[in-house]
């Protein structure tokens, strides 16, 4: 027996020849918060929909506690959804859509009273009760949403882009709402998006999707730090990437020779071999500009191509020299003019190496 909560064994999934998931495997923990990550057309929201039983998967077994899904109806599964355009019914009250789903499963009146008491102080929002969903904010029906889905008390709650419609302010302030229900319930929740900043933030682990594939799960500090793939590295926030190939291997260190001639230091792994074909990520926030080497093991002169002021950093694109390097610094730091002459600095730790 597995101790997973949730598992997806061998799942494919097409329509017609078009092969949307192919021999897709992956467990879920009780309790994990888990999100599933890539572009639009990925699969992400397809295998979240198979999970929901609201689509059939054309290969492979959906388990939850063991128990097969494959022929069970969705209203069977006790899994909660919560869609992006809430789905709420524009001629009912806030309480009467959060009790909707208690009705359809008998639920006696009294309860349902308490029950709807208890989800709308969950998601602070009481007061609303008797008001339709026309005469909230979008943030407001995002929370009634999710309170409806946690209504029943469900083992699941599947999330399919539920911050989309949000702006920037309260889409962040929901994204630690949902983060902090989820540590006092002890729900297991699988989160789809295609927001990499959000992923991040939230999750215990991530799923990164790729056509109908996982190119690599782990948590938000192994899937940014260590990504498996070049997709992963691009995809996961920005990064800046060196093609070359394994030139020495020094105990714990490598050296990789990049396609423009440049040697850069990098942290060896058991697994590397002189020859070996190899992608050097560095991530901007790990490199330092100076005006001169500084030390670090490695250090690429370039010239200063542009500077753009974001708030909390200063986005920094060194030129041809650099490779279109970019470099985030804190504001704190000094600011470069246009065209000066600098050095970026980084060490072989600040870099993660993928070999083929």
């Amino acid at each position: 027996m597995s101790d997973y909560h949730i598992r997806f064994e061998n799942i494919s999934k097409s329509y017609g020849d078009v092969k949307i998931i192919e021999n897709l495997e992956l467990n879920i923990e009780k309790g994990e918060f888990i999100s599933l990550l890539g572009p639009s057309g990925s699969g992400k929201t397809t295998l979240l929909m198979m999970l929901a039983g609201f689509e059939g998967q054309t290969g492979g077994n959906i388990w939850l506690n063991e128990k097969s899904l494959n022929d069970l109806p969705s209203y069977k599964r006790n899994i909660g959804v919560v869609f992006q355009n809430y789905a709420l019914f524009p001629h009912m009250s806030v309480g009467d859509n959060i009790a909707f789903p208690l009705k359809m499963r008998g639920v006696s009146k009294a309860d349902i009273q308490t029950k709807v008491t208890k989800a709308l102080e969950m998601v602070q929002l009481l007061p609303m009760k008797d008001r339709k969903p026309s005469q909230l904010s979008g943030g407001q029906q995002q929370r009634i949403a999710l309170a409806r889905a946690l209504v029943f008390e469900p083992e699941v709650v599947l999330m399919d882009e539920p911050l989309g419609a949000l702006d920037k302010q309260l889409r962040e302030q929901m994204q630690l709402d949902i983060r902090e229900l989820h540590k006092t319930l002890g729900l297991t929740i699988v989160f789809v998006t295609h927001d990499q900043q959000e992923a991040l933030t939230m999750s215990d682990r991530i799923a990164v999707f790729n056509k109908g594939k996982i190119e690599q799960i782990g948590t938000p500090r192994e899937i940014y730090d260590h990504p498996a793939t070049r997709f992963v590295a691009e995809f996961i926030g920005e990064t800046n990437l060196f093609e070359g190939e394994i030139a020495a291997v020094n105990g714990e260190l490598a050296t990789v020779r990049t396609k423009q001639g440049q040697d850069i230091t990098v942290q060896a792994q058991e697994h590397f071999k002189v020859g070996q074909e190899a992608l050097v990520s560095v991530r901007p926030g790990r490199i330092d500009l100076s005006s001169s080497c500084s030390g670090a093991q490695n250090s690429l002169h370039a010239k200063v191509k542009d500077s753009v002021y974001l708030g909390d950093h200063l986005r920094i694109q060194l030129d041809e020299q650099a490779h279109n390097f970019v470099v985030h610094l804190g504001r704190k730091t000094s600011e470069w003019d246009i065209g000066s002459e600098v050095v970026a600095n980084f060490n072989a730790n600040d870099c993660w190496t993928m070999t083929s």
